[in-house]
């Protein structure tokens, strides 16, 4: 992977690691467990720079959340960056940017 990761390129490494296409409900329940778990580290705000540690912060929370948003568009056979490009011309027409 380069230094700057497209999200094309974290779905390419999820699905060589982590791909299990009969898993699709999985993949989502796992997702909303981990925005549960980004809720409360949020309303706690803890932050990697104060603890140094990674483990139970808003950072790691927010990585887990990508990850499986990533792992359920491969079992459903989305391309993020198209959806990124779709909506966004929407979103442009919507809000007159």
């Amino acid at each position: 992977m380069t230094e700057q990761l497209t999200l094309k390129e974290l779905q390419e490494y999820i699905k060589k690691t982590d791909h299990a296409p009969d898993f699709k409900q999985h993949y989502f329940y796992k997702l909303v467990e981990e925005v549960g778990e980004l809720s409360e580290v949020v309303r706690k705000n803890k932050r990697l720079a104060e603890t140094g540690n990674i483990k139970g912060t808003i950072e790691e929370e927010l990585y887990d959340v990508l990850y499986y948003v990533a792992a359920l568009a491969n079992v459903h056979e989305i391309d993020l960056e198209e959806c990124f490009r779709l909506k966004e011309e929407i979103n442009k027409v919507k809000w007159n940017k």
